[in-house]
Order: structure tokens, then sequence, then C-alpha cells
């Protein structure tokens, strides 16, 4: 069973490319979080190289761009070539079977800015509740 599921947001912009018989190709990295902080409670991530074919290809690279959420589900491949001083070049990375994007364009704005708005949208329905003005102070704020 060959099998790699993956939730993480891209590095860079998706890579595109067209083979000489013109199927799409896609490169892009996507950084994983691991579960745990490290000892100086710093969050570290793992940086998966993964490649698209066809149309998913394409909708990735059109669609998404650095920073944004995606999952991946796929088959780890490993390839090799010679490289341009004769030696031979390994390459493992995850061929993409699936992916899903988990954020819409709309939703690629920083997270805080996305936490402020959304506290700003709720603040604005309370103050209308029951046609009573509240006031909310600074300190009342949760951030």
């Amino acid at each position: 069973m060959n099998r790699w599921v993956g939730v993480g947001r891209l590095t860079r912009d998706p890579e595109l490319k067209y083979t000489a018989s013109g199927v799409a190709v896609a490169n892009f990295t996507v950084a994983c979080n691991r579960p745990y902080k490290n000892q100086q409670g710093e969050q570290e991530a793992d940086f998966i190289n993964c490649v698209a074919w066809r149309k998913p290809a394409e909708n990735l690279a059109n669609y998404m761009k650095k920073g944004g959420l995606i999952g991946v589900d796929g088959r780890i491949q490993t390839r090799s070539y010679e490289g341009q001083d004769g030696k031979m070049v390994y390459v493992t990375e995850v061929v993409a079977e699936n992916i899903q994007f988990l954020e819409s364009k709309n939703n690629s704005q920083p997270k805080q800015q996305q936490r402020v708005d959304v506290y700003n949208n709720e603040v604005k329905q309370a103050q209308q509740f029951d046609g009573e003005q509240l006031d909310v102070t600074d300190d009342m704020l949760p951030f």
C-alpha cells in the first residue's frame, strides 16, 4: 500500500508546465505542521514536494497561490536522473491524485484580519440586538 494524505499551505505559487505532448504538470510544495512543538516551544513543519498532472495541475495553478490551504491525497514516488554534473539525482515526491482547496480565494487574507472582520461583524450584530445600542470597550476584546 502506498498512500500519503496531508493538509498544509503552499510554500510558493504552483509551477505549471506542459510536456512536449501537451500534458499539464504542476510542481508545488506543501508545508505541513508537525503535531507537536520543539523544545523551544516553536511549531515545526515538514515541506513535502508534490506533483500534479493534467486538469488538477491546471486547476491548482489557476486557483491557488502561495499560502493557500490545500489537502492532498496521493502516492509517494521516487525517480532518478543524471544531473548536469554527471551525478545521479534522486527525487522523492508525492504524486497528487486528489487535491482539495480548503479555503476560497476570498479567504486568503491573513488570519488575524479574518478574526478582526468576524469580530467586527459580531459586534455590529450585537449592537443592533433589540434596537439597543451596546457599548464595547477595547478591554472587552478577546485579543
